[in-house]
């Protein structure tokens, strides 16, 4: 017998949030890091380069963080990855001028071509009217208070008006699918890891990491994109929209009766 749903786990990009059609990445990056290296020049804090530099050197160094983190797990760190960078270029954060204002700087924000899915709204409202508490977890390397400027502009920070239920694996320390990023989850949630579930897209991170900290684990296929999947790794379930996902969280709901 099924335990009966209290908790809902979301991962955000691409399970909330479509970044099928975003921009060029590389475009993107460049105009957050030419924002940073005009920042510091503009309050005679010049790096000791060009922008291209900058941006070269400040990518080598995400590049290296994400191939390190593979093995360990341990979360890359924008903040902690621009200031490694930042001091090999001769910048070192003080009281007149610190990491947060260059992060400021650093303006991330909305993503050109990014949108929610049209089927998430309508599935979050009804989750919280029958009583259910969501939240998100994701694997991203920003804290969560860069990511919340997207979620207000996607219309969905109102659904997570609990900070502690908006958690980025920046804040957390440790990537999916380390149990601790789970747990850690679940603990902020107060629910526990039989009457949870976890909804995502990356069979790896998302439905393998969930199940071995307990959890039931959803993956969701975007359109014709279906991810490959390990013969080790089978979800509980696979949804196409959030509207199977509703009638899964129904349906589970009548067998725990």
């Amino acid at each position: 017998m099924s335990e009966q749903v209290k908790g809902v786990l979301f991962d955000l990009d691409n399970t909330l949030i479509d970044w099928r059609e975003a921009g060029d990445w590389g475009f993107t990056e460049r105009k957050h890091l030419d924002l940073v290296h005009g920042f510091l020049e503009e309050h005679d804090r010049p790096l000791t380069c060009s922008t291209n530099h900058f941006a070269q050197s400040f990518r080598d160094a995400a590049i290296d963080a994400w191939e390190e983190s593979r093995t360990t797990l341990r979360a890359p760190h924008i903040v902690k990855v621009m200031q490694t960078v930042l001091a090999e270029l001769g910048f070192e954060p003080d009281e007149i001028i610190s990491m947060n204002m260059v992060m400021e700087a650093y303006e991330w924000g909305i993503v050109e071509g990014v949108k929610t899915f049209p089927d998430v709204p309508p599935a979050l409202e009804k989750l919280i009217d029958d009583g259910i508490k969501i939240g998100i977890v994701t694997n991203a390397w920003q804290p969560m208070w860069m990511r919340d400027p997207e979620l207000k502009h996607h219309k969905l920070l109102k659904y997570f008006p609990e900070q502690k239920l908006r958690i980025s694996a920046a804040d957390v320390g440790y990537l999916k699918p380390h149990p601790t990023i789970f747990m850690h989850a679940l603990k902020q949630m107060g629910t526990k890891p039989q009457n949870t579930l976890f909804i995502g897209d990356n069979p790896a991170a998302d439905i393998s990491g969930a199940q071995k900290a307990g959890m039931r684990a959803v993956l969701r296929v975007n359109g014709d994109d279906v991810p490959r999947i390990s013969d080790l790794i089978v979800p509980d379930a696979t949804i196409h929209s959030f509207d199977e996902l509703l009638l899964l969280v129904e349906d589970w709901e009548e067998h725990s009766a």
